[in-house]
């Protein structure tokens, strides 16, 4: 595949690329070099992707697998907020050297709101790994993905690469503001309240019942409870003092939700790593380690953050 002269066009450390492939067979066969190349220029490899794709690079590399890193893309990007720290740490891991990672974080399986969380992943990507020194492919299956998912994730990478050619993307486009827009209006309103501080006790008392009677397990309903907790402390100190709760259900999600008067500005809240520090910032990163997906809206008009807790089966 041909490489770029400047291969970086959003940073100066950072190759977002994305390559546009046909069904499993294609990925492997596109995969399969690009990792052995990297491997022989002694590059850290990163692979993020299902199991299946996992199992077929690896008995394609062979013993070469041994020097890649495989990341079941499933479980570690459900929540699509935990992939920048993922690719970050490992820029960390790996300083002085120039990463080369794979990483498919749409596949399509992904719910509505799912994919619209990854599409302002991959824009954010952009902007929380400019400087660094990694090569960053992500792959999307034009035999399985909708024709309207592929267009938008273009528009989030600054390099396309297709039919053996790689160049600049003319659709690609820095937002810039990211975090602005409104979240689907809920089809039915289990609980609606308004949060002061000495309420809290009674929200989670809430929460807890909510969860416990939606199926969820112990883990999962400590985690929202955790979640709503982090939620409504913010809402209280930085969203004017009060906030509005509501929760509902949609298929086999439970749903929490806080709405204040705050604004976020940095679209990157909760999607770094608190320095040991800091004194703020902790809640929205601590909901999206705990939470199957999180979803921030924000402008001076005010922020609503919405959690999903899928039941386990």
């Amino acid at each position: 595949m041909a490489s770029l002269a400047n291969p970086n066009t959003a940073g100066a450390g950072l190759r977002h690329e994305i390559w546009l492939y046909a069904g499993i067979d294609d990925f492997v066969a596109r995969a399969t070099p690009f990792l052995r190349e990297g491997i022989e220029r002694d590059e850290p490899c990163v692979v993020a992707v299902s199991r299946e794709k996992i199992a077929r690079l690896q008995a394609e590399l062979g013993h070469a697998a041994d020097a890649v890193q495989f990341v079941d893309m499933r479980e570690v990007g459900r929540n699509p907020a935990r992939l920048i720290p993922l690719w970050r740490d490992l820029v960390e891991e790996h300083a002085g050297r120039t990463l080369r990672g794979l990483g498919e974080p749409i596949w399509a399986e992904r719910s509505a709101a799912e994919l619209e969380e990854c599409h302002l992943h991959e824009a954010l990507l952009n902007v929380a790994l400019h400087d660094a020194p990694i090569l960053l492919v992500c792959p999307y299956d034009i035999e399985t993905l909708n024709p309207g998912v592929v267009d938008d994730a273009l528009h989030n990478h600054p390099v396309v690469a297709a039919d053996g050619d790689a160049h600049e993307n003319a659709k690609y486009a820095v937002p810039t503001h990211p975090l602005e827009g409104a979240l689907p209006l809920p089809e039915a309103v289990t609980d609606t309240r308004v949060v002061h501080i000495e309420e809290l006790g009674a929200l989670r008392r809430l929460v807890t019942e909510r969860a416990e009677a939606f199926g969820l397990d112990d883990r999962q309903v400590h985690a929202s409870v955790l979640a709503v907790t982090e939620l409504a402390t913010n809402s209280v100190h930085y969203g004017g003092g009060t906030g509005t709760f509501r929760t509902w259900q949609a298929g086999d999600a439970l749903l929490f939700e806080l709405s204040d008067a705050g604004h976020i500005e940095d679209p990157m809240a909760g999607r770094v790593r608190p320095l040991a520090a800091q004194n703020r910032g902790r809640g929205l990163w601590i909901t999206n380690q705990v939470c199957d997906l999180v979803q921030v809206r924000s402008s001076p008009d005010g922020t609503t953050v919405r959690v999903w807790m899928r039941r386990t089966t």
